[in-house]
């Protein structure tokens, strides 16, 4: 069906050039790979919004820019030198899919917050291991900037190559003497901010 025109009513809004959804997309990662966290300003809208910020700190949780920084400071305190190989990248009208591989090694505590009040729940000490995880990711661009991102990742193949699964017994001990530091180190507002 035909949508009518409505006199008066606004013009819908034009479909962004495909060149410029790419170069926002490419542009998300690149924060996370070489933490230029000044690229986020202009990367994403300022009601933009992680729908796969459930488990990450709760200032990654929020709105705008400043919560793109913070999924990026905590990745990258868990995760050194993040490269993403992006496999393929599908534009249409405003939206993205990107199917991409995550390469890290994992040299920091990954830490796991809580829903809904961002309590640290898990955190899983280095291994020291690198890993190649497989992802799906999706954007939404809106006035020239990421409105949205959601994405599946395959979390279970990463704590596989990390060695978090099968647990081992040694491991669970420094996973809870490490979560009892990441818990007291919440718990001092100077300290609670990972740096970049």
């Amino acid at each position: 069906m035909i949508n009518p025109v409505v006199p008066g009513a606004p013009a819908p809004a034009a479909a962004p050039d495909p060149a410029t959804v790419e170069r926002l997309v490419r542009e998300q990662f690149a924060v996370i790979e070489t933490g230029d966290l000044d690229l986020a300003d202009g990367n994403v809208t300022p009601d933009f919004v992680n729908h796969r910020a459930g488990h990450e700190p709760p200032a990654a949780r929020q709105r705008g820019p400043e919560a793109l920084k913070a999924t990026a400071l905590w990745l990258r305190r868990a995760f050194s030198e993040p490269r993403f190989d992006i496999h393929h990248i599908e534009v249409t009208g405003d939206r993205a899919t990107v199917w991409a591989t995550l390469h890290a090694t994992h040299t920091g505590p990954f830490v796991v917050h809580d829903s809904p009040d961002g309590a640290v729940t898990e955190v899983f000490p280095p291994t020291g291991r690198a890993f190649a995880a497989r992802h799906v990711h999706w954007f939404r661009v809106a006035d020239g900037a990421i409105a949205e991102h959601d994405a599946v990742r395959d979390d279970l193949d990463m704590a596989k190559q990390l060695g978090w699964i099968p647990p081992r017994p040694a491991y669970i001990a420094r996973m809870v003497l490490a979560r009892r530091r990441e818990r007291s180190r919440a718990s001092r507002p100077d300290d609670a901010s990972p740096r970049r």
